[in-house]
């Protein structure tokens, strides 16, 4: 099994949570290149002020705008057709699958992995309850609510989603 990245949206939509583990599909650049060079080197792929035109790599952000799109547009599609009481779990393309898990606060949780991977819901909700809420939602210094741009960035969640995940022999 391979994992290519993992995601935490928030119930607003916003991206708190992103690490890469292996992409084998285009590189994302740094958010920290987006400097006074990277504004200019951004502006030449965009087409005046429009979308991306995939001339050179996405920013993290970019990426995490996708990702959210991707699964909100599915999840409303989901809800349409079926009604309130359904969802989506996972969605495949001929090079990965996304599997989606979210939680009655709205918060969102989000993996890339390749196509052998089957069944991941139960990992996503025990990273959920396990680690999520024992060391981020617990943990008295972290914001509640994580606003302009602000992410988790607690070293006890980050060690313990990679002693967490790597049984699971994502480190191929």
């Amino acid at each position: 099994m391979t994992i290519y990245s993992f995601w935490i949206f928030d119930r607003h939509c916003n991206c708190i949570y992103h690490k890469d583990y292996k992409r084998p599909y285009r590189q994302l650049r740094p958010r920290s290149e987006f400097g006074s060079q990277g504004a200019n080197d951004e502006k030449k792929q965009t087409n005046g002020g429009g979308p991306p035109t995939g001339k050179g790599p996405l920013s993290v952000d970019d990426d995490a705008k996708l990702v959210f799109g991707v699964v909100f547009s599915l999840r409303n599609i989901v809800t349409k057709l079926a009604g309130e009481k359904e969802s989506f779990f996972v969605y495949r393309t001929s090079k990965y699958k996304l599997h989606f898990y979210e939680t009655q606060t709205n918060m969102r949780f989000v993996m890339i992995t390749d196509l052998k991977v089957d069944g991941i819901r139960p990992i996503l909700e025990q990273i959920h309850a396990g680690l999520y809420v024992e060391y981020v939602i617990k943990n008295p210094i972290s914001p509640v609510e994580h606003v302009n741009g602000v992410r988790v960035n607690n070293e006890l969640f980050n060690l313990g989603l990679d002693r967490f995940l790597r049984p699971l022999s994502i480190f191929d």
